[in-house]
């Protein structure tokens, strides 16, 4: 795809950059690593020296953010520390040993558990004598940066910082750690103490970084380890994505039900999370931590299909055509606004082309959290946001390092994120179909009801049916055009033909990667309607006019989660109201599956056989909906609603307690009668078996830069907290649970009202192929607009099923 002079061309010009930035700060003089030292990963791929330090930037660049994960422990009370993940308490769950099981993080090879703590009683994994030594460590050829304690207490190290044991997750001194601190600091009781540990003024020895590997590096579908919780590098992927991870006992390294946000982590899924959880929209959103395959053939797709123009803030992105002047990177960008970019996140907001998402995954991560944490209140929310822009970010040192290292991070995955093929995976061949015209017939139904979302190789459609033009505001009328065309025998003819060409799969994303209205898809709305992304937000720069500009879908429906029946949600304009088609490649090792993977069942096994056992049950729950589970407490429940596990309380610490702009006497009165002796709101018992959404996703910013309206929406906010608490308050003495659900019934339509998500169903929706699809009862007029379609026999269904273990 791309020529060794072009390649030459883009290192050069990125490594020209970084000298040019020698008179500046000392901060500026980051060197990208090029050492070779992951060269077995990723199916020992060959790499040229640009592509090495591409994916050595992804694996071990933190950008600084190790401040960020360490003041993290704050808002969440203590319950997220990443020096316990990386350091965990000798006599607890999350040891070495069994990390991977309890964890489902990668343990990085040439370390072993700890035979002692070390000189601050942490104990932290040892690297192995037999290796050599870790080459990002070398603080002479990348010395840290010396600011505030660094250099008296402790040597200031590499700016890569120290590994950890765990890849993605690098361990660097803590700069505030100085005399006065490290006389305080007892190590025994930061594993055995909470009022020790929880101390809001504790300084830790040490603070952790993390790279994008930590929520990207995972088990090789391919070549699976022998022993997951020992891998070797040849048994790992930089690109698959982190499948099995639990970030509910990540976040929470000691687990309390009582805890409120605890029971809000507990509904991320294995290889699912949040990552709005920090620059909060208050939308409980978990989403999958998906995969990064074929990226040339996805750009071209965004050439294609994704035409969008830029405006101001979001025309300060770097772009491809900065690094390189001739050569096929050179087609994603007409300056000064124009950009073909694919739609990384799910919602399709990520559209200032590829370098500008890859870009945004640092800040997201915490680089630049000086700034970054002005705009927002971390986890809890309820301060209003405001947009970190670009040039801002720019005056900060790492931040300018990162702009020029992702170039080479796009050389890497074009030439390393390759498919995965089942055939290619040992005892592979066992799992595929002997039958070549059952295969051919799947083929065949791939192509008439997958592929218009799930192929990146397509007919050309009609110009009034085409999707290609930075179209805004026309898009939902355009996309039902080309919906309709995809219904003709015009079309299914034609792709049957595409899809019958030997060469078919080769260089197919599998996603046409456009935006699709979730009235179409009817899977559960949070995700559609996340904000982060709208004008005017926190990332703002980071989003496109074209999607700024799109209008509403219209109507959807959504089940109430009390008395079962359907109601209507109006989705708001700007952005919201779609979501982006996954890529299929590799789908027989990324159950289970939907955005949120809430269909299939979860093993934890990374062996072949473990994901297609995985496999099996989410592809029949996906071809036959009527198989997935159902919410035990709704009536005619159409799906599973995460429900609390445990009576659990709602608590904000007085430091992030929202000031509340034009509120009145009456309001203030209402906000100081919400806060107990400490200072401090605290909200509960909230009863076993509620609905984790109905307060994950409450409302406390009004969405409207109307004064009036404003002070209205903090009002019915302050009215509604006061009697919710209120109503706790009186609860019968020894109520059970059910008594206690009861008793908070009459707070239920004010709750949903004040939702900014109030779809709770997590596993309903995508119901092409199937007799659900053509259900009327309960729909919208926008998605019975979509029309009627013909389901698939159980026989097609599972020829269909033997196409897809060939992707």
């Amino acid at each position: 795809m791309r020529s060794n002079a072009m390649r030459a061309a883009l290192a050069l010009t990125a490594l020209a950059a970084l000298a040019g930035c020698q008179g500046k700060a000392k901060q500026d003089n980051f060197v990208h690593a090029d050492e070779d030292y992951f060269h077995d990963m990723d199916n020992a791929v060959a790499l040229t020296r640009e592509e090495v330090q591409g994916r050595n930037m992804w694996l071990v660049w933190s950008g600084g953010n190790d401040r960020f994960w360490d003041f993290m422990n704050k808002p969440t009370l203590g319950g997220f520390d990443l020096l316990k993940i990386v350091a965990p308490d000798p006599n607890g769950p999350n040891r070495r040993d069994n990390r991977w099981r309890q964890l489902g993080i990668v343990n990085e090879p040439c370390f072993a558990a700890p035979a002692r703590p070390d000189q601050f009683g942490l104990w932290r994994d040892q690297r192995q004598t037999s290796c050599p030594p870790d080459p990002f460590a070398n603080a002479q050829k990348y010395p840290g940066v010396k600011s505030g304690a660094l250099g008296r207490v402790l040597p200031a190290g590499s700016f890569y910082g120290e590994p950890t044991g765990i890849v993605g997750l690098r361990l660097f001194p803590n700069p505030d750690f100085d005399e006065k601190a490290r006389a305080a600091w007892d190590g025994k009781r930061y594993y055995s103490d909470p009022n020790y540990y929880n101390r809001k003024d504790l300084i830790r020895p040490y603070r952790v970084g993390m790279s994008c590997g930590f929520c990207h590096v995972g088990p090789s579908p391919i070549h699976p380890p022998k022993d997951p919780e020992h891998p070797t590098f040849a048994e790992l992927n930089s690109t698959v994505g982190a499948q099995y991870m639990w970030v509910d006992r990540i976040f929470f390294w000691s687990p309390n039900p009582a805890n409120f946000m605890y029971q809000l982590v507990k509904t991320y899924r294995p290889g699912s999370m949040d990552t709005s959880l920090v620059s909060t929209d208050n939308i409980n959103n978990p989403r999958t931590m998906n995969a990064v395959y074929s990226l040339g053939p996805r750009l071209e797709i965004a050439r294609r299909l994704a035409h969008e123009q830029l405006g101001k803030g979001s025309d300060n992105n770097r772009q491809f055509n900065e690094f390189v002047k001739d050569g096929p990177l050179t087609r994603y960008f007409n300056a000064p606004r124009d950009v073909w970019t694919p739609h990384v996140l799910k919602d399709g907001s990520d559209s200032v082309g590829a370098l500008g998402a890859l870009n945004r995954v640092y800040i997201n991560i915490g680089l630049d959290s000086e700034e970054w944490l002005k705009h927002f209140n971390p986890v809890v929310g309820g301060k209003p946001i405001s947009p970190i822009t670009i040039e801002s970010a720019r005056k900060n040192a790492y931040w300018r390092a990162t702009e020029m290292g992702t170039p080479a991070t796009a050389l890497f995955f074009l030439k390393a994120a390759r498919p995965d093929r089942l055939s290619a995976a040992p005892g592979g061949a066992a799992y595929l179909a002997q039958d070549a015209a059952l295969v051919a017939q799947g083929r065949d139904v791939f192509a008439t009801t997958c592929a218009r979302c799930h192929s990146s190789k397509q007919p050309d459609a009609p110009p009034a049916a085409s999707l290609g033009d930075p179209i805004g505001a026309d898009y939902v009328k355009r996309f039902h055009a080309w919906w309709r065309w995809t219904q003709t025998d015009d079309f299914k003819s034609r792709m049957r033909a595409i899809a019958a060409r030997p060469d078919f799969l080769d260089n197919n994303f599998l996603s046409s990667d456009i935006r699709v209205p979730q009235t179409l898809l009817r899977t559960n709305m949070c995700s559609p309607l996340a904000t982060n992304a709208l004008r005017g937000n926190i990332w703002d720069n980071f989003s496109s006019e074209t999607y700024k500009d799109l209008p509403s879908i219209g109507q959807s429906s959504y089940q109430d989660p009390f008395t079962g029946r359907m109601l209507v949600y109006t989705m708001p304009a700007g952005g919201r109201g779609f979501t982006r088609p996954p890529s299929l490649i590799s789908l027989w090792s990324t159950a289970p599956y939907l955005l949120n993977n809430s269909v299939g069942d979860f093993n934890g096994d990374p062996s072949v056989a473990g994901r297609m056992k995985m496999f099996d049950v989410a592809i029949q729950q996906m071809l036959w909906p009527e198989r997935r589970p159902r919410d035990g407490e709704t009536p005619n429940a159409t799906g599973v609603i995460d429900r609390t596990t445990a009576r659990s309380f709602f608590f904000v610490p007085q430091s992030w307690i929202p000031r509340l702009p034009g509120t009145s006497p009456e309001d203030n009165a209402l906000l100081k009668s919400l806060v107990n002796a400490n200072g401090d709101i605290s909200i509960g018992p909230i009863p076993k078996g509620m609905p984790v959404n109905l307060l994950a996703s409450f409302q406390p910013l009004a969405e409207s830069a109307n004064p009036v309206a404003i002070a209205r929406h903090y009002h019915e906010v302050l009215v509604a907290l006061v009697e919710l608490k209120r109503l706790l308050l009186t609860l019968p003495r020894g109520a059970d649970d059910a008594a206690l659900r009861a008793h908070f019934a009459p707070m239920r339509a004010k709750l949903m009202a004040l939702s900014k998500c109030p779809d709770f169903v997590v596993n309903r929706g995508h119901y092409f192929g199937t007799a659900q699809f053509n259900q009327q009862h309960g729909l919208t007029p926008e998605e019975r607009s979509f029309g009627q379609e013909a389901p698939l026999s159980d026989d097609r269904k599972r020829a269909l099923i033997a196409f897809l273990k060939t992707l």
